[in-house]
């Protein structure tokens, strides 16, 4: 029996507010309560199994160095060449797995993680990354659950497109999964990309090697959990921990490489870009890699904007989550004559930020990842404390005794260059730039040729000239560029996200877009009636 069926409509997973006293909140606090007792030592997960190495090494709680939260096993290239081949073994039976099996497997994993699984992956994420709840919230549930039931409905769209017909003719599209397997390289800051990148994928036919950063295989395993729970078959997504440069020498040295989907730095995807570049006689097809890697994002105002707009996003954009996000709001463009009531508002906020662990609920500010991010972000913190030519205007405090505590540091300079306007740090460190008001054109300049990335932007204006000026000079600025809103906050299916320049090759995770990436398409062209005569009407005789 054959059928067409249609998935269920896709909407946005409502984000959970966790209020005092609300049952939510109970269940999560025990949840993390619960997990804090486990400390579970973490296997990968090769061809359905549980790989063990016996080499232990600790995940500890950002905010809390002394806590440690579990052990995982740390693997090498043999366990990447496992996991290839457990990969290669499965793709063929999970390739001809018709799509509707394979939406399934996905459409439940979403449901797990709506239900039954919410709080846990919240609270894994809370714990090992080091955010508060409702940053876990809206990333670790609701974007996952979103990029999951979105995908299928893209994964349908995108098998619905199909050529024009004649009376004689009958010409289809078929979109195959890649002919070998994917490499994904997932990031620590969210759970929710970490998740897309190995899912979507193998949710068009795809088999995975899947390696997350070190700093988030603490979420990770529970999104293999909810995989498993999910059905998903063995050996379809493989997690492997394992140095960075001997997984991808194993790799991108397989002849069977069949993309890679990554989010990381820049210099990273620069490296496996080349690597594949040297190697590409060696493969059996061109592997496809879509990246979406650093930034340097912008909030530009207008003299016509309102402050108390600005001073939000400004505190929103670049310090929620501790200004961790490729999207974050780390350089801002401010004209002098709003620059005063800016900072007043801006100063309130950030005196209302309490800063801690995420297990107080009522912390905005956590930790950031990792000593290695807070060495780099308190250099260049303490550069700036003794530059006379810039000034920190607010915060600049930072301690590692128990976590690893930087408070959101706004830096104000008068130089358009200094190195923080255009080096990206990924942490609490936002650096302004007052501009003269009559220097609104000079200043979208600057905002274009400053920083080599293009990932996200803003700009806030009353005045809609000045928009549309904006909008059009800055058009290669940003592959998610915002009009009076922060930088940050793309959701799944209303604001494709990714970047160009340095920030990676623009594959819109969130949209049909990135789902294109991993199938190859094959057009059939079925004649009813063959010709039977070579001739064709130029060739007759002239009369």
């Amino acid at each position: 029996m054959i059928s067409i069926p249609e998935p269920p409509k896709p909407v946005n997973e409502e984000v959970r507010t966790y209020k005092p006293g609300s049952a939510d909140r109970l269940e999560l606090v025990e949840t993390i309560r619960r997990l804090k007792e486990e400390k579970s030592d973490i296997p990968m997960f090769i061809g359905g199994k549980n790989v063990k190495t016996g080499v232990l090494e600790a995940i500890r709680a950002p905010h809390d160095h002394k806590t440690v939260l579990a052990h995982f096993h740390m693997g090498t290239g043999e366990q990447v060449k496992m996991a290839i081949s457990a990969a290669l073994s499965a793709r063929q039976k999970w390739s001809e797995t018709s799509w509707e099996q394979r939406a399934s497997v996905f459409l439940k994993a979403a449901s797990l993680l709506s239900g039954p699984f919410r709080y846990k992956i919240n609270a894994a994420t809370m714990l090992g990354q080091s955010k508060n709840i409702h940053q876990a919230e809206i990333d670790a549930a609701s974007e996952s659950i979103d990029f999951l039931n979105f995908n299928v409905q893209f994964m349908a769209d995108i098998y619905s497109i199909q050529p024009e017909n004649n009376r004689y003719t009958w010409n289809r599209l078929e979109q195959r999964p890649l002919e070998g397997f994917v490499y994904a390289v997932s990031p620590f800051n969210f759970t929710s990309i970490a998740l897309n990148l190995a899912a979507a994928p193998a949710l068009m036919g795809n088999v995975v090697v899947w390696k997350p950063a070190q700093t988030q295989i603490y979420s990770a395993k529970v999104l293999m959990e909810v995989f498993h729970a999910a059905g998903l078959p063995a050996g379809v997504i493989n997690m492997v921990f394992a140095p960075g440069k001997e997984a991808a020498d194993v790799v991108l040295s397989h002849r069977d490489l069949a993309g890679i989907h990554f989010t990381g730095s820049t210099e990273v995807f620069q490296s496996l870009w080349t690597q594949v570049g040297n190697s590409i006689k060696s493969y059996k097809s061109f592997p496809r890699l879509v990246g979406e890697t650093g930034g340097k994002d912008y909030i530009l105002a207008h003299p016509s904007a309102r402050p108390i707009e600005i001073a939000t996003a400004l505190s929103r954009g670049a310090f929620e989550y501790q200004g961790q996000k490729c999207s974050a709001a780390s350089r801002a463009y401010i004209p002098e004559s709003l620059w005063p009531k800016v900072l007043c508002h801006l100063l309130d906020d950030l005196n209302q930020f309490k800063m801690g662990s995420p297990e107080d609920f009522g912390n905005f500010i956590n930790a950031v990842i990792d000593e290695k991010a807070f060495d780099k972000l308190i250099s260049y913190i303490d550069n700036a404390r003794n530059d006379p030519s810039v000034e920190v205007v607010a915060g600049g405090n930072y301690s590692k005794e128990t976590g690893y505590f930087i408070e959101p540091t706004v830096i104000l300079t008068r130089d358009p260059n200094y190195v923080t306007m255009h080096t990206e740090l990924f942490g609490p460190v936002l650096t302004i730039y007052i501009y003269p008001d009559d220097q609104f054109i000079e200043t979208l300049d600057l905002v274009d040729n400053t920083s080599p990335y293009a990932l996200t932007g803003a700009i806030f204006a009353t005045d809609r000239y000045a928009i549309d000026q904006a909008s059009k000079r800055l058009v290669n600025t940003a592959g998610n560029f915002y009009i009076n809103d922060k930088p940050t906050g793309a959701v799944v299916g209303r604001q494709p996200f990714g970047g160009s320049r340095a920030s990676g090759t623009n594959d819109k995770a969130g949209s049909m877009l990135n789902l294109l990436r991993w199938v190859s398409p094959r057009t059939i062209k079925e004649c009813f009636l063959p010709p039977v005569d070579h001739s064709y009407p130029f060739l007759d005789p002239v009369n």
